[in-house]
């Protein structure tokens, strides 16, 4: 087996998140749904970005958020997406690694411009998100580099990333290229209309080429095509190694083959901002996967991070990781 540099190399959507705060009034203004993500052209991100307001322009994307959170905790991380040689390909670039993440995916000097997503946080904590993907859908198995995967425990795949072809073939060669180096591979299913558009591939992919799935109550059951929770863990056991599945309050459960793992959720005084719980949660797993931790242990660090994701704006950690799960006792002082 190859040396390992990193813990955890995560594949998925480049993104620019852009995080501004806003009222019900400005969302209705402008027609916006609250609470969901639309998917918009490149010239609605430039007029919505125009009225925004102040806002935090960061490097983001559902395993960019995972990978940064893991280095927060003091894991060793690295990144695999496609960003366009611009303005906004360079925040990327600098904020990832600035993160104490390895990116070194060549930026695109031909093709879309780098993905932006404008993030619409209401007083009540709730995002509505409104994402150009631009560069980040282009990713192929060209960008997949080999050596990484086969350099790191558990690569990382991003449900988002699976509606084009090329990307799709990128995700099969890395988990391929991770069984043969006898690495892991982890997925995160990011969202039960991609689980809908999907379904048949990613149920193949579970059962032949992923070890940790991530997926939260909707996700599971849209998966599995069950009307309860119940169902969708009798579905699953088995399918992979361990599956990993989110409640929001109701905690989370770890099902394995032998057992099943109750977490409690971590208590918020008041959740400020939704953005990347899932995404900090699953960066708490694998920091503790990647460590042997016991598994109600991986669920503990894992609950510690999405609570304190969503104690303010943004889905960057605001205190390292480390020093909380520290405080906690969770991990060596």
């Amino acid at each position: 087996m190859q040396e390992t540099r990193y813990d955890v190399v995560g594949i998925g959507n480049a993104i620019v998140d852009i995080i501004g705060r806003c009222d019900d009034g400005f969302l209705s203004k402008h027609d916006l749904a609250k609470g969901f993500m639309r998917l918009i052209e490149a010239e609605e991100a430039d007029r919505l970005y125009g009225l925004m307001g102040p806002s935090i322009e960061r490097s983001g994307g559902s395993a960019a958020n995972t990978v940064a959170g893991l280095a927060s905790f003091g894991g060793r991380a690295a990144f695999i997406g496609r960003v366009a040689d611009d303005q906004f390909g360079k925040v990327f670039w600098h904020d990832i690694r600035a993160a104490g993440v390895s990116f070194e995916t060549p930026p695109a000097t031909s093709g879309l411009p780098t993905a932006v997503c404008l993030i619409l946080v209401t007083p009540d904590g709730e995002r509505t998100m409104n994402t150009f993907l631009g560069a980040s859908t282009e990713l192929s198995a060209a960008e997949v580099d080999a050596g990484l995967i086969a350099a790191s425990k558990v690569t990382y795949l991003e449900g988002y990333l699976f509606d084009k072809p090329a990307a799709k073939e990128a995700f099969y060669a890395a988990s391929a290229i991770a069984a043969k180096s006898g690495r892991k591979t982890a997925l995160t299913l990011s969202d039960a209309f991609c689980v809908d558009r999907h379904r048949t591939d990613f149920r193949k992919l579970v059962k032949n080429g992923v070890d940790v799935l991530f997926a939260n109550e909707k996700e599971i059951t849209a998966l599995y095509e069950v009307n309860s929770f119940d169902e969708a863990v009798t579905a699953v056991r088995g399918e992979c190694e361990i599956a990993v599945l989110t409640r929001s309050e109701a905690g989370s459960i770890i099902v394995t083959d032998k057992e099943t793992v109750q977490v409690r959720p971590q208590r918020v005084e008041r959740v400020v901002d939704a953005t990347g719980a899932g995404d900090l949660y699953a960066a708490g797993f694998l920091y503790g996967y990647t460590r042997n931790l016991k598994l109600s242990d991986c669920g503990r660090l894992a609950s510690l991070a999405a609570s304190e994701i969503i104690s303010h704006i943004g889905a960057r950690p605001e205190r390292p990781l480390s020093a909380i799960a520290k405080q906690e006792g969770l991990v060596a002082g």
